[in-house]
């Protein structure tokens, strides 16, 4: 059934602001595509709202016009989560920027969708507190965001990921419903809602107040920078720190390729250019437990072959060992405007052996890679070097990706580690999961959306979207019957 984005326009014009409308091209272009550019879709409409009630009226008019409509942040996501890949209206939380209320007796704050992570820090610093999850892209990527894929960062070895420090959530369901899943409390005797809705992408609905977990700053905090010959000895170091009993706040590798990258991008040799690897420790908590920790750490890394070692206690010097990490992808995208990442996550044990893999492979597919990963929880972060005017390099430059997904999986790891399945990885799914997971899957998500309007085809595998990869039995109960196979219900 063709949809009438006409009426869906008027409608909408008549209950939002004459700005929060979009309907130009050259307006929309900016929302062709998110973080991951390989594949580019102009949406046909846009709606930027800025309160609950709005957002709640755009859903509503899409139930009424049975339109499906896409959420998308501040675009920063790795998987086209955000990607508008059919006809459907993009719904842009950035303008959603209120600190709502702040509740530091409670250790908690909450936020609009569209605020910057970094801001969640900055609101509550002067009181010594801080928000634990720090992806990469801190500084530019949205809460809301952070929510939909359950994001991690260079803390999550410590402090886990988003869903661990989100208490409650204020959600706009695909019919225009307003809804809460959790409350303030670490532990409730209900069904957790709240946690099957973080990392759901957009499948279930939007949220658009999010109560956060502040944690106290710590009494010292301090970085290790180990370099090594050998990636192999830079993963030894890992397994040793952590098999010794210690929990740094977070360990991250940079290869080669990368600290060159960054090396350049900084126009200062601030990791040594020869290394085969730098491997980063950080260690926080009372002033004692970190001295002797560090020491120990620094023990371990030279039991394990570090050539150099150096320790920054200042936090500025912290702040500047962490810089070049936080800006790798920045500085290997001023060598390659175009590149590829996955996340795909190994037990630390198989890093050596997928990190050589994904070497072998790239000599296979004629494609660099450069590797920076959180080292500390086996989340990989391969990032595949392409040049876009290459004939079929497209091609070529996703079949490296799978094979990569493919050995993670070979020893037991995942798919995905933070960044999400989206529209990049759904034909991967049934690589990970049988049919009956699946099917559990789309049940859960027809529950809160049965006429698969929330960002549809994403993340789960349909034979549109796959082909091949989808041909499993879809049960799906509607009404009291099943679904047969190729008949998609999400």
């Amino acid at each position: 059934m063709p949809h009438d984005w006409s009426a869906l326009e008027r409608d909408l014009r008549r209950h939002l602001p004459p700005r929060a409308v979009l309907a130009k091209r050259q307006e929309l272009l900016s929302y062709d595509c998110d973080g991951l550019t390989l594949e580019r879709h102009c949406p046909p409409l846009a709606v930027l709202p800025e309160t609950t009630e709005q957002v709640s009226k755009v859903l509503g008019l899409c139930h009424l016009h049975r339109i499906p409509f896409v959420a998308r942040g501040s675009g920063t996501g790795l998987s086209g989560g955000a990607l508008v890949d059919q006809s459907a209206l993009l719904v842009v939380t950035s303008r959603m920027r209120k600190v709502l209320a702040i509740d530091l007796d409670n250790h908690a704050v909450t936020v609009q969708p569209g605020v910057i992570n970094s801001w969640v820090t900055r609101a509550v610093a002067g009181e010594g507190f801080y928000y634990a999850p720090d992806p990469s892209s801190q500084v530019v990527c949205s809460i809301g965001g952070n929510v939909a894929e359950n994001s991690g960062g260079v803390h999550c070895l410590k402090y886990g990921v988003t869903s661990n420090h989100v208490l409650s959530l204020e959600v706009v369901l695909p019919d225009g419903t307003v809804t809460r899943f959790g409350d303030e409390l670490a532990e409730t005797p209900e069904l957790d809602l709240r946690g099957a809705f973080i990392g759901s992408e957009g499948t279930l609905g939007i949220a658009t107040a999010i109560t956060l977990r502040l944690l106290r700053a710590p009494e010292c905090v301090n970085v290790l920078l180990a370099d090594f010959a050998t990636m192999e000895g830079a993963g030894e170091a890992v397994r040793s720190v952590t098999a010794a009993g210690l929990l740094p706040a977070g360990m991250e590798i940079m290869d080669n390729y990368t600290i060159n990258a960054v090396d350049d991008f900084f126009g200062r040799d601030e990791y040594p250019r020869d290394a085969a690897a730098v491997l980063l420790i950080e260690l926080d908590g009372q002033e004692a437990e970190v001295q002797a920790s560090a020491h120990r750490a620094e023990q371990l890394c030279r039991e394990a072959g570090a050539r150099g070692l150096r320790r920054a206690e200042d936090p500025a010097e912290c702040a500047l060992l962490w810089k070049g990490r936080k800006s790798a992808f920045s500085a290997v995208g001023k060598i390659t405007p175009t590149y590829y990442v996955q996340d795909g996550v190994v037990p630390r044990s198989a890093l050596p052996r997928v990190l050589a893999s994904i070497e072998s492979l790239s000599r296979e597919h004629n494609l660099p890679v450069a590797n920076v990963f959180h080292a500390g929880d086996g989340n990989l972060h391969p990032l595949i070097l392409y040049r876009a005017e290459d004939p079929d390099v497209e091609a070529r430059v996703k079949a490296l990706g799978a094979a990569i997904l493919r050995e993670c999986l070979a020893v037991g790891g995942s798919i995905s580690g933070e960044h999400g399945v989206g529209a990049d990885k759904r034909c991967y799914m049934d690589w990970m999961f049988g049919p009956d997971d699946l099917d559990t899957m789309a049940l859960l998500r027809k529950a809160f959306d049965p006429l698969n309007l929330a960002n549809p085809e994403k993340v789960l595998p349909t034979p549109r979207t796959c082909g091949e990869s989808a041909r499993r039995q879809v049960r799906l109960q509607e009404g009291g019957r099943v679904l047969p196979s190729g008949a998609s219900a999400f």
